[in-house]
């Protein structure tokens, strides 16, 4: 279980954020997030972010080869390579905000065998395995598999707040994902399941209610499984899924905050508060995606998002596009005048 954040530094925040020399609550969302910042941070006034980092955790599903998406599974391995070489649209982003950016294979169906041996050594440095198993058939993960990709997102959050992480940012990549995002948050959230999927990359009308027959099949293969949130990982989850789970995890036993992006990491987030309670106090939504997951999501982890643009890309793209909000909400906090300092000492 995580250590809450502090009430003593929270009602500190509050208390300069009302000494400010602007009007009451003109600052609105932007000065409760000064607030949340520096309650996250321990400090007041927040310290201003010098090292946000994303990590892109890349895995394969073995539902994308049922139907589930508009586009085929090659695209996961192909779009690895672009984070790579730095030209997709994540990393444009990353570039604009001064983000850095980490991928790693976790579960692709690829050997990556065209890379550069010290490029795919750390590209591959925590894989579990190729792809996963399609849920509506089988488990996608064994007990055994599952518990080596949260110790995997963990050691990975170890590592990038060793390397001075401030801010934490998890980002996903693997067609078909929206599938098991959408089944977590079903049943850990008790919704049925027409009002969790959406059409992720693109389905028709028929494809979207395919997909949420395999998702309707896979969660009645749970059983009296359903009330353990680490066999519904399991069975419902990916490599890649679980090791967001640990890293946010992971993130929030280190009283790092963490700034999760679409109905992806939010379900990964929903799973490991599932797990550990206490993690939540810790995330940060960074927007809304059109996903219909999205949003009750977000609601069972008593999270607000910083943006709603219509993102559905994915990668980490809408949390790194919010990064911005975060520095400006830090920097009011920290540069506004106290209306103290303005007025005479009589006054």
């Amino acid at each position: 279980m995580s250590v809450s954040p502090s009430a003593e530094v929270r009602a500190e925040a509050e208390s300069r954020l009302a000494a400010l020399a602007t009007p009451p609550r003109a600052l609105g969302r932007l000065g409760e997030l000064g607030v949340r910042m520096a309650t996250l941070q321990g400090v007041v006034p927040p310290r201003p972010l010098a090292d946000p980092r994303l990590v892109i955790f890349a895995g394969d599903h073995g539902v994308a080869a049922h139907g589930v998406s508009a586009y085929p599974p090659a695209i996961t391995g192909a779009m690895v390579r672009t984070f790579l070489a730095g030209r997709a649209g994540v990393s444009a982003l990353a570039r604009a905000h001064d983000v850095a950016v980490r991928v790693l294979d976790i579960g692709v169906d690829d050997d990556f065998a065209d890379l550069d041996d010290e490029v795919r050594a750390a590209l591959q440095a925590h894989k579990v395995r190729r792809s996963c198993a399609p849920s509506h058939l089988e488990d996608a993960l064994t007990l055994d598999e599952l518990e080596q990709s949260l110790a995997a997102g963990r050691a990975v959050a170890r590592e990038e707040i060793a390397a001075g992480a401030d801010l934490l940012i998890s980002g996903d990549m693997g067609i078909g994902n929206t599938t098991p995002a959408a089944a977590l948050v079903a049943v850990l959230c008790g919704l049925p399941v027409e009002t969790v999927v959406g059409r992720g990359t693109g389905v028709d009308e028929a494809g979207l209610a395919h997909k949420q027959s395999v998702i309707e099949t896979a969660i009645a293969r749970l059983g009296d499984r359903a009330d353990s949130p680490r066999d519904v990982l399991a069975a419902l989850g990916s490599a890649d899924l679980a090791a967001t789970v640990g890293f946010v995890q992971e993130a929030a036993a280190h009283r790092v905050p963490v700034l999760l992006d679409g109905v992806i990491s939010t379900a990964c987030a929903l799973a490991a508060e599932h797990l550990s309670p206490g993690c939540a106090p810790w995330f940060l939504a960074g927007h809304l995606s059109p996903e219909p997951a999205h949003l009750p999501a977000l609601k069972s982890l008593g999270l607000e998002p910083l943006l709603d643009l219509g993102m559905r890309l994915g990668e980490g793209s809408g949390a790194v596009a919010a990064v911005p909000l975060v520095r400006s909400a830090i920097a009011l906090l920290r540069e506004v005048a106290l209306l103290s300092d303005l007025l005479p000492p009589d006054a």
